[in-house]
């Protein structure tokens, strides 16, 4: 890929402009620390502003698919995915506005995941971000139409962006990657092969690694493929990308067992209780909810101790974990729903 950078700065030396959207002084407190409220809050708003451009096409009055993909898509969330991406961008200084397209794919692709993880054949929730599915408010076969074209939008959307040739094709096959076969698909796949079925931790931990961390893996890779070639030279760096998410990206969904035993509606926004009504082992249900507490955080430690190394541009990532923390301990310790 010798078309691609191969610096490592927190700044974009051509430009001066910083690796958080250009908000300089504004993203940083006294101590010249990055403040996540700003930055965060910046780069979800810039990655919402994308979607709404990028899936902006009238439907013909016939259909509402494309209704049906902005409401799928333009309907909340925390934008984890396109964060993680914006902070492992900031790793090569790559301005955050250059990122805005590339973490735009990155939530269509999560889109795609969820609308069709609640289908009727998949998980049938009837709750998403608390509003209705999108298969319960458009109908089952639009949703399917919808998973499918957002899906197909992700790969147009990274190929029509405005970088060099060897860029674009790394950047779709890391997220082609993330949902194959060996990642998002194959763990949906083993998360339905496992209703109703004993199963031992490793191989929970093995689906939750498909089903959940393939993306968060792709998420923090494609911020740093923007601008730094996976070769020799970097292979210190992506072996510390790849601890983090493997870590944080598995943390994230030991969380999501943890509440659905836990939480109610108006904290998850979608269906509680839906792992043990569908007779599924999770983490929670095999390591038991306190061990399960234990183990995220355990697990969030760990990525913090993988970019340890990497110090001040890794400020980002390390915000994520915190951030993450601070989720876990707030939401985790409530007392199970009825």
């Amino acid at each position: 890929m010798n078309n691609m950078q191969t610096g490592s700065t927190i700044h974009d030396d051509r430009t001066g402009v910083s690796a958080f959207g250009g908000l300089g002084a504004q993203a940083r407190g006294a101590s010249g620390g990055l403040l996540p409220e700003i930055w965060m809050q910046d780069g979800a708003k810039r990655v919402e502003q994308a979607l709404a451009r990028l899936l902006c096409a009238e439907d013909d009055g016939k259909t509402e698919l494309m209704a049906a993909m902005r409401y799928a898509t333009l309907h909340g969330g925390k934008r984890t995915r396109a964060l993680l991406c914006l902070a492992a961008g900031a790793l090569a200084g790559t301005p955050a506005h250059m990122l805005d397209d590339v973490g735009a794919a990155i939530e269509m692709m999560h889109a795609c995941t969820l609308v069709h993880d609640d289908l009727p054949a998949m998980d049938d929730d009837v709750l998403r971000r608390g509003l209705p599915t999108v298969h319960v408010k458009f109908g089952e076969a639009t949703a399917i139409l919808v998973g499918d074209a957002l899906q197909a939008h992700a790969f147009l959307t990274l190929a029509s962006l405005d970088a060099p040739g060897d860029n674009r094709i790394a950047l779709v096959r890391e997220l082609a990657q993330a949902v194959s076969a060996e990642g998002a698909a194959g763990g949906q796949a083993m998360d339905l092969s496992l209703v109703g079925k004993h199963a031992g931790l490793d191989r929970i931990l093995a689906m939750h690694r498909m089903k959940t961390g393939a993306l968060v893996r792709a998420s923090v890779r494609m911020g740093a493929l923007y601008s730094i070639a996976e070769d020799a030279a970097h292979t210190t760096l992506y072996s510390a990308l790849d601890r983090y998410t493997a870590c944080y990206g598995l943390a994230l969904q030991v969380a999501d067992d943890i509440l659905d035993a836990t939480a109610n509606t108006a904290t998850l926004g979608k269906t509680p209780g839906k792992d043990a009504a569908a007779q599924k082992p999770t983490c929670a249900s095999i390591m038991g909810l306190q061990a399960a507490r234990q183990f995220a955080l355990f697990l969030l430690h760990d990525a913090g101790e993988a970019i340890a190394p990497l110090g001040a541009r890794a400020e980002g990532l390390a915000q994520m974990l915190q951030r993450a923390n601070v989720y876990l301990s707030a939401h985790t310790h409530e007392r199970a729903h009825p």
